[in-house]
């Protein structure tokens, strides 16, 4: 789907490698709050900046609220930008809103949904062709991670049966797309993906030889100082968010295209995460 023309115009001004914070395009009516978002990072920046500002805009729009997208380069920057106030909602991993929620206190907002459900898994994609069918066949091969502190990647690829210790070499790519693009370049010969990136990536040719069982989303989670009116507001733009209207479908179409929703999550919804990553801490 193309993006809107006031989103094509943004990025074709942006400096190549340096992206900045976008302002959303202001809704009608008195500002009462400046609400800035982060994010892991997920893939390249201006690919980040695409996906969240849409998000933000639709926000300002719903809200009475001036909220713009401020993007963070790792896993650690995420979770300490909310933690400072830096931002005061971000999407987080789930390992990144277990750190937050144990440094900083913050609190789980909404999860998005695919397919009603506010889950993901973790699988193991390869180049289709290579006559590599399990992930035991990884053994003393290659393998690609994304973010050196996400370690529910790590827990994830031990779970289907291989040790980082088995791998002949393995590197941290940052971004899911770059690990399915070196994959399929043959600079590696596995890597760990997101459910929705290898399914994108699946008429490209990638192939998924193991799976985790379904893990609890990704989260919005917000500063515990945010007031609880702007708390609400927020929930309650995102729950309204679904596929019923061009519009919605649009703006979900540019976050997540596998994301149909939003629901709420609590924090014991991230035990099993909890229960997973212990023994990867150090």
């Amino acid at each position: 789907m193309r993006p809107p023309p006031y989103l094509m115009a943004l990025l074709a001004a942006l400096p190549f490698g340096l992206p900045q914070p976008v302002q959303a395009a202001p809704p009608a009516g008195d500002r009462v709050s400046q609400v800035t978002m982060g994010s892991v990072a997920m893939d390249i920046p201006v690919e980040m900046i695409r996906r969240l500002s849409v998000l933000t805009n639709y926000l300002a729009l719903q809200t009475n609220l001036n909220v713009r997208f401020r993007p963070s380069p790792n896993l650690g920057s995420a979770v300490d930008d909310l933690g400072r106030g830096q931002t005061q909602i971000a999407y987080l991993t789930p390992v990144a809103y277990i750190e937050a929620r144990r440094k900083y206190g913050v609190i789980p907002l909404v999860a998005p949904t695919v397919q009603g459900r506010p889950n993901f898994s973790l699988v193991i994609g390869v180049k289709a062709g290579s006559g590599i069918g399990t992930p035991a066949e990884l053994k003393g091969r290659r393998f690609a991670f994304g973010d050196e502190k996400a370690l529910l990647q790590k827990a994830a690829v031990e779970s289907m049966g291989v040790k980082l210790a088995e791998f002949s070499y393995y590197a941290y790519l940052k971004h899911y797309d770059n690990i399915a693009k070196a994959v399929l370049a043959g600079d590696f010969d596995g890597g760990i993906l997101k459910d929705s990136v290898a399914d994108d990536f699946k008429g490209k040719g990638i192939a998924v030889i193991g799976s985790t069982a379904p893990l609890p989303s990704y989260v919005f989670a917000v500063h515990p100082a945010m007031p609880v009116a702007v708390r609400n507001q927020l929930r309650d733009a995102l729950l309204a968010l679904n596929r019923t209207t061009p519009d919605g479908a649009a703006t979900l179409e540019a976050f997540d295209s596998a994301c149909d929703g939003f629901t709420v999550v609590d924090d014991p919804a991230y035990d099993p995460v909890r229960k997973l990553i212990q023994p990867y801490r150090k």
